[in-house]
Formats: structure tokens, C-alpha cells, sequence
């Protein structure tokens, strides 16, 4: 509530090549009043830097940062939408003017301290610091905001309202209500309603705005450095720092953006955080969700063609990919889980569960081994979280526990303690309609220390263990056809799906029961939990609007 438009974003930085922004007449350092190697921070929104002991003589001199949202009165509300520039003085810049071509010159020493161009920091134009180049009109000039105009949610749409409008909205609620539909609001509804959403009608059709989530301490040090990019590519109020509270506010807030997309920065479960949220709102037209993949397996993020992990990809090409891609549907699954009474916990040190840590599935559902060094994963990254900061460390763990899974052989029993019946079977070309048709005898004969039930083509960091079925008894596997993909896995299959090798294909079904009499390791899109003896139900719940991201086509100029 008490943001004001020109704020500038903060971080601490090292950059020693940058100079402080107050100039050298005035900066603490030129004086000589603190150390060359004083702390220094760089605002993300406008990308000016400043010694902290400099940040007073900043506000004195009156530098502002670009406008992200407005202030709302009546009479503002009915201004026009034009969006102005943000100019900003520059004593060191990449690139060539817009006005002449030229390259900017390249400063030299620490003493060279001339101001060398004037750059916006929405549009990003840069002119030369010279009449010639820059025109005294260009001041009021309205913006274009650039490069990603089609994805920045401009700050003429974001509205703060008064308190005073406030006050009268809700009166004018309550009167509207008065038939005894209206009740008291709560505090955190109050607080959504700070900010509001207007867009203009005649504008927006042919915009596609893309609202970024990020956890800045995703991915190493990598989220927080991409979250500045973004803030600095496009409006920061459409980027959403998920450590501060989640994505719900943020999604209630931008829900009528026209043509809204979204870009969830972090792993599967940063992802399906984002597709839960969606689906208690209730949309009738959920914006789609393209992904940038800043966890260690990424598989929703492999299958929906973003990658296998962020690997220093340019801002540019990451909002590319996710306005321009296609829109898919990505099939989702329920479990409701009840406890199975008939049996006992036979291990009573054991950290169990009634119930899995979410219910619904996005990209799988096992049951064994595979949970099981999952489960190690987790509860050694939460005894020791600092040796694992990086994919790489965590790759290695995961590596080592399955060495020491396939020598233990805790799961090796695990057929003798569970019972699968499918329904609505695909076999033989077609769709076979049944009540229920028990497959645990197959389990039995095979003997398998892990079982997935699949809704997407990638598993375990990448692998495709249902492989490319041929004959009529199976079809290709999609993640957009409502069946699910039962597979069993033998140790040795386990290991062989890092090679090409595949699992043994059970069925595709509709709809799967599950019966366990003790407790066992599984896990649902990589997150696990030891679950107690369960009766488990297994049904398709929705389709989620996905981006699949597309190879963009070379430009052919005509000759």
C-alpha cells in the first residue's frame, strides 16, 4: 500500500565498471568521504547504480525511476494510455544511436566520467549525448515500449486506489448486497483490491502480456539474476517474486488481461503451484503456462519443448518462446487416497504419511524404488540444504542413491504388497470399456520393485521409458488423450531407461485403483512420502492450457 510509481528496485551488486549515478561532484567516493570499495546497489528497473551512502544525494537531486504503475483518481481513470519515455543519462553504453548509427565510444579508466548517451529504460532506444543526435521534442515523447511491447503490461492499466475510492466501492457493495448476499470482506481481500486491473478495450486485442513467476532462489543464484532481466525487459510489476507469498495474489490481480500468458520460472513444482492456484479460480479460460526450467528434472519442461534446464538463454529468447509458442492441453489426474484400515504400520519410527504431499498429477505417479530415491533426496537436502545448491550436485545424488538402492534392494518386494485394477483399457486399436480389469496377476509374474503410472512422454530427468510401442496393442503416448500409461520396472529396466531402454508397458487405462497392505515410498511429479497402508483411486481430473514452444522460422526476405 505504500509503493509509490517511481520506485526504484534495489539489489546489492559488484559491478566495479559501473559509476555511481550522482555524478562525480556529488558521489561520496569522488569526495573521498567513504572507500572506493563501498557497497553499492544497482536498480533492475532502470539500471542505474548508486553507493548506499549516495542514495540521499539521489532523492535530492530529484532521479526518478520509470513509472510502473499509476495513481488512480476520477478524473485519471479517464486519461488517455500513453506511455512516455524514461530517459536516462549513460556514461557507458552497448550498441549504436538510433538517430546516427554510430557506435557509442568506449570509456576508458575510472576518470572518464562523461556522459556518452541518453537511453530509455522501457524501449531501450539510446541516442548520443549531443543536440545532433538528441532533440529536445524526444523529452515528452510518447514510447513504444520496445522490442517486447506486445508482452509488457503497461503502467497505465496498473490503477492504485485511493483510499478514499476504496471506501466508496465498498459502500456501493454493500448497497448492491443489501439483499443479504453481502458479507465483510477479509483483510487479505482488502489488500488485493490496493491495486486494480484496467485495460483498454481498443488496445489490448492484439497484445499477448506475459505474467513471470520466479523464485529467486531457484536454480543456484540463476533465479535471482534472471528475476532482475525480466524486471528490467518489462514492466516489474508483472514479475512475481514467489518467495514472497505465491502466485495467488498476483493471479487474482492480472485475471482480466486480455490474451494473458504466463511464464513459471522454476521446476515441475513451481509449475504445478501455478496450475493449482488456477484451478481453485475457477476460470472459464485459464491463461496458458509456458515454463522456463530452473529445476533439476524438468520433464514437464522437456516434454512441452523448453528444454532440459537454463543454460544462460537471452531474455529475449525466453519471452519469444513463450508468446509465440502454441497453445496444447496437458491431461491432469486425481488421487483421493483413504487409509487402509485392514492393515498395520509395522515400523512405528518411521516418518509416514495418510496422505501424499498433493493430489493431483501433472506428469506421474510411482510407487517403489524410483520414490524411494527420491525420498532420500529430499530428506538429505533438508538435513543438509547447502550441498544442494546446484543441478549438477543434485544429479550426482541422485546417481549415488540409485547405486546404493540397486545393492540394498529395499523395494524387491514390493509386487507381494499391492493390488492395480484399471478401467476403460486402450487395447487392440480401440477403447475397451470395462468395470475393472486386475492386472496384479501380471505384476505378480513380473516381479517389479517400481510402478508408474505416466501422463507425460519424460520421466526421471529426461528418459522416455514407454518408449515407441508397435503393433496395435499399444499407441503412442500422449500427454493430451486422457489415458494414463501403466508401466512396470525390474532393477536392471530401471537403470536401462538412462540408455534408451524401457519399462515393461502393462496398459493404458482411464482410471486406476490401487491397493497397498504396508507402508511404501511413493512420489507424485517429484515429491515423496512414505504412505501408510492405502486404498487409492486414480482418475482423470482436467486439461490445463499449456505453451508448447515452437522453432521460430527464419525470416525470407523477397529478392
Amino acid at each position: 500500500e505504500n509503493a509509490l510509481p517511481n520506485d526504484h528496485i534495489w539489489s546489492s551488486t559488484n559491478a566495479s565498471g559501473d559509476l555511481c549515478y550522482v555524478g562525480e561532484q556529488n558521489c561520496m567516493v569522488s569526495l573521498r568521504i567513504i572507500n572506493k570499495s563501498g557497497p553499492r546497489k544497482k536498480c533492475s528497473a532502470c539500471h542505474i547504480v548508486v553507493h548506499d551512502q549516495c542514495l540521499p544525494l539521489l532523492e535530492r537531486i530529484g532521479f526518478q525511476c520509470k513509472v510502473t504503475f499509476r495513481e488512480s483518481s476520477t478524473r485519471s481513470l479517464r486519461e488517455n494510455q500513453t506511455v512516455h519515455h524514461h530517459w536516462v543519462h549513460r556514461r557507458k553504453q552497448e550498441g549504436k544511436c538510433k538517430h546516427c548509427s554510430k557506435s557509442f565510444d568506449k570509456r576508458f579508466g575510472f576518470r572518464d566520467t562523461k556522459i556518452i548517451a541518453i537511453s530509455c529504460s522501457w524501449c531501450k532506444e539510446a541516442f548520443h549525448n549531443k543536440v545532433s543526435c538528441f532533440q529536445i521534442h524526444k523529452i515528452n515523447e510518447p514510447c513504444s515500449l520496445g522490442t517486447f511491447f506486445r508482452t509488457i503490461i503497461p503502467p497505465t492499466w496498473i490503477v492504485k486506489s485511493s483510499a478514499k475510492q476504496k471506501s466508496i466501492r465498498n459502500r456501493s457493495k454493500k448497497k448492491r448486497g443489501s439483499g443479504g448476499n453481502w458479507r465483510k470482506k477479509s483483510s487479505k481481500e482488502i489488500k488485493q483490491r490496493t491495486f486494480i486491473i484496467r485495460p483498454p478495450s481498443q488496445q489490448s486485442a492484439y497484445l499477448s502480456p506475459i505474467l513471470v513467476f520466479i523464485n529467486p532462489k531457484s536454480g543456484g543464484n540463476q533465479g535471482a539474476k534472471l528475476m532482475q532481466s525480466f524486471q528490467w525487459a518489462m514492466n516489474p510489476r508483472q514479475v512475481i517474486d514467489l518467495s514472497k507469498g505465491g502466485p495467488q495474489e498476483a493471479l487474482e490481480l492480472y485475471r482480466k488481461v486480455p490474451n494473458l500468458r504466463i511464464l513459471a520460472c522454476g521446476g515441475d513444482g513451481t509449475v504445478g503451484w501455478v496450475l493449482s492456484v488456477l484451478d481453485k479460480m475457477n476460470l472459464s479460460r485459464p491463461p496458458p503456462v509456458a515454463i522456463l526450467p530452473l529445476g533439476t528434472g524438468n520433464d514437464l519442461s522437456r516434454t512441452l519443448n523448453f528444454g532440459a534446464g537454463y543454460s544462460d538463454e537471452s531474455v529475449q529468447k525466453i519471452i519469444q518462446g513463450a508468446e509465440e509458442g502454441r497453445v496444447v492441453k496437458l491431461d491432469r489426474w486425481k488421487l483421493h487416497v483413504e487409509k487402509n484400515e485392514c492393515e498395520q504400520r509395522v515400523n512405528e519410527d518411521e516418518v509416514t504419511s495418510d496422505k501424499p504431499p498433493i493430489d493431483v498429477v501433472n506428469n506421474y505417479f510411482s510407487i517403489g524404488a524410483d520414490a524411494l530415491v527420491t525420498l532420500e533426496f529430499h530428506e538429505s537436502r533438508e538435513a543438509k540444504p547447502s550441498k544442494f545448491n546446484s543441478r549438477l550436485r543434485n544429479k550426482i545424488f541422485y546417481a549415488r542413491t540409485g547405486v546404493f538402492e540397486y545393492i540394498s534392494r529395499q523395494s524387491k518386494d514390493l509386487f507381494k504388497h499391492i493390488t492395480v485394477v484399471v478401467s476403460s483399457v486402450y487395447m487392440n486399436s480401440s477403447l475397451v470399456c470395462c468395470d475393472g480389469k486386475d492386472i496384479t496377476p501380471k505384476i505378480r509374474e513380473l516381479k517389479p520393485v517400481c510402478i508408474v503410472f505416466l501422463n507425460i512422454p519424460r520421466f526421471a530427468a529426461g528418459t522416455t521409458p514407454w518408449g515407441n510401442p508397435t503393433g496395435s496393442e499399444f499407441q503412442a503416448q500422449r500427454h493430451d488423450d486422457k489415458l494414463m500409461e501403466v508401466l512396470a520396472f525390474s532393477l536392471n529396466q530401471l537403470g536401462m531407461i538412462f540408455v534408451g531402454g524401457h519399462g515393461e508397458r502393462l496398459c493404458q487405462c482411464k482410471s486406476a485403483y490401487i491397493k497397498t497392505d504396508k507402508i511404501i515410498p511413493v512420489q507424485i511429479d517429484g515429491e515423496p512420502c512414505r504412505l501408510n497402508p492405502s486404498n487409492i483411486r486414480l482418475e482423470f481430473f482436467n486439461q490445463a492450457s499449456m505453451v508448447y514452444r515452437t522453432k521460430r522460422r527464419p525470416s525470407i526476405n523477397p529478392e
